[in-house]
């Protein structure tokens, strides 16, 4: 079953969060992820959400997103992520019916 990661990030630092974006895309990849969603418009419908750039990773399995994210190679990417904006990242089971 599916694992994904999703993150709703709020960008401080442009020119450091881009370069973020530009080297973490090749080691997603690598760790068989996909995005199925990057950035882009949201448009509220219900409630007060307080989302800025939403982001959906898509793993195999919730193993493979955690691996991803507890990775050495992940870890000066996630540390530059986080000079450059702050986040809230959950991890999530796919369904299967």
């Amino acid at each position: 079953m599916a694992g994904y990661l999703i993150a709703n990030i709020r960008v401080r630092d442009h020119k450091g969060f881009e370069e973020y974006r530009k080297q973490v895309a090749p080691l997603i990849a690598r760790f068989k992820g996909r995005y199925l969603v990057r950035g882009g418009e949201l448009r509220p419908l219900e409630g007060n959400p307080i989302f800025e750039r939403l982001v959906v990773l898509e793993f195999p399995s919730l193993a493979e997103a955690q691996r991803f994210y507890d990775s050495p190679e992940y870890a000066p990417l996630k540390e530059l992520r986080l000079s450059s904006a702050s986040s809230d990242v959950i991890l999530v089971d796919g369904y299967s019916a």
